[in-house]
């Protein structure tokens, strides 16, 4: 947390620095700031909160904050979020951190639970550390993701997000550590996916085993292969495939006509609709596609492995997520962290001024901000 006034002012915009100085010099008033975003999102305020009353205690002064909506209400365009009352000498310098700590998890809050409510029958995991910039935006990432979650949950009995991939962010869904099982590298490693399997099995034999299945392109063999190894584990439904297979190529067994074929014997609705081109490559092109996943479910289901799990990943976004759900794809869980805001632009928060000693005031165009002030207009 970021309180140290060294520290905290390095970051912070300049002109509001310069704003502090000259209200120290020529007086200071009580503000009340209206705090909005321009497009519809679920509100995810704890962490702005949080900084922001500690910050108030560092400084040995009070705000008052009014929450418009409880965590995880959708809010509207424009709507208000939150009004801020204080001595403006304490809070002009604020509003840097602050609104960074509420845009954009308000926005991923707001993906997630558009993800799970369209596959409310698949469970999904955060893995968006890798995609943060920094350690501070996983944990606001993995806060909008369990909030847009348990959303989902609550309106949709969806199973939502059920973990993150590290330890530090587990405790937003309740858990002490992170999930996940293996890397790529550790198949490189191993020289085959079986022995990777083995490996992991052998040092981890509590844990489900969810294993790679993309790496040698042979994602059927490979799958039917530790099927066969482990089948108390396949059984049980403590085993899992994950597909990962990236847009370069098809799954194995696969091309556009034989992806056709798969999608006309489950879903034929889905090709016999108009698509975007994006909704045609998830639909029958290459990487993980919807074909490719109940392609590999019949090979299982077929095996006798039919409790085995199929993992997903590679580019699971609300859009693609979306299209997924539309044909029932039979996915158990899916890995991703493109539940992150894809346009930046959308996770500015902005605050505005819109009183000074009792008397309201704010810039020709923003008096909407009026509406749900504290009192009234």
């Amino acid at each position: 947390m970021m309180s140290d006034a060294a520290t905290f002012t390095r970051f912070t915009d300049k002109y509001f620095l310069k704003m502090r100085e000259i209200v120290a010099r020529h007086g200071d008033a009580t503000v009340t700031y209206a705090v909005f975003m321009r497009r519809p999102v679920i509100f995810c305020p704890r962490l702005a909160l949080t900084w922001l009353e500690h910050m108030a205690e560092v400084r040995g002064v009070r705000f008052d904050i009014h929450l418009c909506h409880p965590e995880g209400a959708w809010v509207g365009a424009g709507e208000p979020l939150m009004y801020v009352t204080g001595s403006l000498h304490e809070l002009c310098d604020l509003e840097t951190l602050l609104l960074q700590q509420l845009g954009a998890p308000c926005v991923a809050a707001f993906n997630a639970y558009t993800m799970c409510t369209d596959l409310p029958y698949v469970s999904f995991l955060a893995m968006d550390a890798r995609h943060c910039a920094g350690a501070p935006m996983a944990d606001m990432m993995a806060y909008a993701a369990s909030v847009g979650s348990a959303r989902a949950q609550r309106e949709r009995g969806a199973k939502g997000f059920i973990g993150s991939a590290n330890d530090a962010t587990a405790h937003y869904f309740g858990l002490e550590k992170g999930l996940g099982t293996m890397p790529h590298a550790l198949i490189g490693y191993a020289g085959s996916t079986l022995e990777a399997a083995r490996m992991f099995h052998a040092t981890f034999p509590n844990d489900p085993l969810y294993v790679l299945v993309d790496y040698f392109g042979r994602e059927v063999t490979d799958a039917l292969q530790v099927c066969q190894a482990f089948p108390e584990l396949a059984q049980s439904g403590r085993l899992g495939v994950r597909l990962d297979t990236h847009g370069g190529r098809f799954v194995e067994g696969l091309d556009t006509a034989a992806s056709y074929d798969v999608l006309e014997r489950h879903a034929p609705d889905a090709i016999r609709t108009y698509r975007t081109q994006n909704e045609l490559r998830w639909l029958t092109g290459t990487g993980v596609t919807a074909a490719a996943i109940f392609h590999l479910r019949e090979h299982l289901d077929r095996a006798g492995f039919r409790h085995v799990k199929i993992i997903a990943s590679s580019g699971f976004n609300p859009e693609k997520c979306k299209l997924m759900a539309s044909v029932r794809a039979p996915i158990d869980l899916i890995g991703t962290g493109s539940y992150l805001p894809e346009r930046w632009s959308e996770t500015y928060a902005t605050a505005d001024v819109i009183a000074y000693n009792g008397e309201q005031r704010v810039k020709l165009g923003r008096e909407f901000l009026f509406r749900s002030a504290p009192g009234g207009e």
